[in-house]
């Protein structure tokens, strides 16, 4: 491969970039935290003296190269500057998600081989002890947040304060050492390892160089003209690659400030008090947000109701085209001016976008009717798609060229191509490097020519070169008349509605498509409360007749809209059931990212999907789930099936048959 820009500057590592910005930008603001309602700050200068004090202390431990360090915890600037010290002492980080059970760390842990641990607080240190006797690597664990920690047996357990002071002190004796091993540090050596979500079995260790992660940085920034004075707020799960990848990666190519929230709870507060320009969030997070607003806007007055639906009609119209600089008549953009004035303004600052100048979503496609209502605000929404093993980018989305219907065209540096399946390969720098002590898997991903099959069935248009993505290759399917049948567009569909959190379609083989419904306790809540319909828990809300009378008007509503597709009008939803609990991580039925395990739910409930199908108006279940505290129970329910209107159309016949 070509010699890069960043590797003709030196700059072939995170270390490297750190030591190039405290250089550089010394007093500029790297970092920031609110602790107690007050916003900390740390400079560049700064951030690399209290990196350099961890190395030393974990080198002062033991830490050797090519050791691997776990490192669970909340979005905090102490936890990002280990997996740069990590990478200093010529050691590999491996995030973990914080909200991972003890069982799922176990294996993760186990399976890196790590020797140390880095932890946020009690809760992960607790998930470790109940662990440790299944890790026979395991050495060490550094705790970052002292409270309930005082009693407990220190002989394995070191505070990360103590770590720095303890490498403050030996300075002298390990800096030539580590010095030698930050500059020993090359394009092609490892630079992280993160693990995926598991969507199928096993999560499989993915490895990133040096190369990936700068590469994939420096071009992403380069796209979309990311400088030092951006502002970022880190609040994404650690162990993903795509907060890597904004947060630090990013970060430290473009030298900008990265935002760390108080706690989750806050993060919508310190959202709106940073204001940040440059914003990531997965689907879901747009789509909590949007709950939001309608929940707000249902109980408010009259007047306010109707003015907010004339300006946003009017949004919905002009806005996307005013946002991407076309034409646009006079009276429409002095209407636009004044909802910006009475609505989309105030809307915007309540939400924290008002600064934004670059917002991306990725992770899952987002449904078009939500990505409008953004992109209609004058937000400047883009989808990419990416994943862990791309380190994040394969396609973004030019600005003028955003459309809710595909991607976008390959990112920087990527080449595209798709087989005689429909199946989406990709090649690039910031291909991985293979799975941690899995060839098998790594060569039926990754041939030697480089190309990365995604997993992915879609296609490239002719005339824009823009990719479009129709489903999971593995989901993407035929129902028992040939028809295409690709359950994500729907449940994207349904999942528009504020009322609905998640669903679930099943239809591969048959003949008729057929739903899982969960409702939004938070939406369905508030709207029951407005109708004086009383209630004592989900299960009891899920299953109201009122409930199931709103849910059926947004499934056939959807089905409306599929219908008008002649390529997926088959897809329409004949029957659903609103499932008496929530899926939930702690149970299986999603992973740690919030994507849907669809085998697992399909087993799991298969009594219910049974139900679906041969004709019968109600099921009765029993489901194990899992409480906070790890004790596991079971929930009785006897759930309605509803039919839904459906609408008749000609279909337009698959290329392949």
């Amino acid at each position: 491969m070509a010699e890069t820009t960043a590797g003709a500057e030196g700059l072939r590592s995170l270390p490297a970039l750190l030591h190039h910005n405290a250089t550089r930008f010394a007093n500029s603001p790297a970092y920031r935290e609110k602790e107690f309602g007050i916003w900390q700050s740390w400079t560049w200068a700064e951030t690399e003296a209290e990196i350099e004090a961890l190395a030393l202390g974990l080198m002062k431990l033991g830490l050797a190269e090519g050791d691997f360090v776990a490192i669970i915890g909340r979005n905090r600037p102490y936890l990002y500057w280990a997996m740069v010290a990590v990478q200093m002492a010529g050691a590999v980080p491996v995030p973990l998600y914080q909200d991972a059970v003890a069982e799922e760390m176990a294996y993760v842990l186990g399976h890196c081989g790590a020797r140390f641990v880095i932890a946020g607080d009690q809760e992960q240190v607790d998930k470790v002890i109940e662990v440790q006797d299944q890790l026979h690597q395991f050495e060490h664990m550094v705790y970052l947040d002292p409270r309930g920690l005082r009693k407990y047996d220190h002989s394995r357990l070191h505070p990360y304060s103590d770590v720095q002071a303890q490498g403050r002190a030996a300075r002298d004796e390990l800096m030539p050492e580590m010095t030698r091993r930050r500059d020993a540090l090359d394009y092609d050596d490892t630079c992280i390892m993160l693990y995926t979500s598991g969507t199928t079995g096993r999560p499989k260790g993915v490895v990133l160089s040096n190369r990936n992660i700068i590469e994939s940085a420096r071009s992403s920034a380069e796209f979309d003209h990311l400088g030092r004075g951006e502002e970022v707020l880190a609040y994404l799960p650690m162990a993903w690659v795509g907060d890597f990848i904004f947060s630090v990666g990013q970060g430290y190519w473009a030298g900008f400030c990265i935002n760390c929230p108080e706690s989750p709870d806050t993060m919508l507060t310190d959202l709106r008090e940073i204001g940040p320009s440059y914003f990531f969030a997965p689907p879901r997070i747009f789509e909590t947000l949007l709950t939001t607003v309608m929940i707000r806007m249902e109980d408010a007055g009259r007047l306010k109701k109707r003015m907010f639906d004339y300006f946003m009609a009017h949004a919905r119209k002009v806005g996307p085209a005013i946002l991407d600089g076309k034409p646009v008549s006079g009276w429409d953009r002095f209407k636009y001016r004044i909802g910006s004035l009475l609505v989309y303004g105030p809307l915007k600052n309540t939400m924290g976008f008002s600064k934004i100048r670059v917002g991306y979503t990725a992770g899952e496609a987002i449904g078009p009717e939500i990505f409008d209502f953004y992109r209609s605000l004058g937000i400047n929404l883009k989808q990419l798609y990416g994943q862990t093993e791309a380190t994040v980018f394969i396609t973004v989305q030019p600005d003028g060229e955003v459309r809710a219907d595909t991607v976008g065209v390959p990112a920087p540096g990527v080449e595209l191509r798709i087989d005689e399946s429909g199946e989406v390969f990709y090649r690039s720098p910031g291909a991985f490097v293979e799975y941690y002590k899995n060839p098998e898997s790594t060569a039926d991903t990754k041939d030697p020519e480089g190309w990365v099959a995604t997993g992915d069935a879609g296609f490239i248009e002719e005339d824009t070169g823009h990719l479009r993505i129709i489903d999971r290759a593995k989901d993407v399917g035929k129902m028992a008349d040939g028809a295409m049948f690709a359950p994500k567009y729907v449940e994207n569909k349904l999942k528009f509605y504020p009322n609905i959190l998640e669903a679930v379609v099943f239809g591969a083989g048959r003949d008729r498509c057929c739903a899982f419904i969960n409702i939004d306790l938070s939406a369905v809540g508030s709207w029951a409360e407005r109708n004086n319909i009383a209630y004592a828990s989900y299960q009891e809300l899920a299953g109201h007749p009122k409930v199931l009378d709103m849910i059926q008007g947004h499934v056939e509503e959807v089905n409306r809209s599929i219908a008008e597709d002649p390529m997926l009008s088959a897809c329409q939803v004949h029957r659903f059931l609103v499932l008496h609990k929530e899926l939930d991580a702690d149970d299986g039925e999603l992973t740690r990212t919030r994507k849907v395990r669809r085998k697992i739910i399909g087993e799991k409930f298969a009594d219910l999907v049974e139900a679906l199908y041969d004709g019968s108006d109600s099921v009765y279940t029993e489901t194990e789930v899992t409480y906070e505290d790890g004790r596991k129970g079971k929930i009785r329910a006897t759930l309605e099936i509803r039919d839904a209107a459906t609408v008749s159309l000609q279909r337009r016949p698959m290329a392949a048959e």
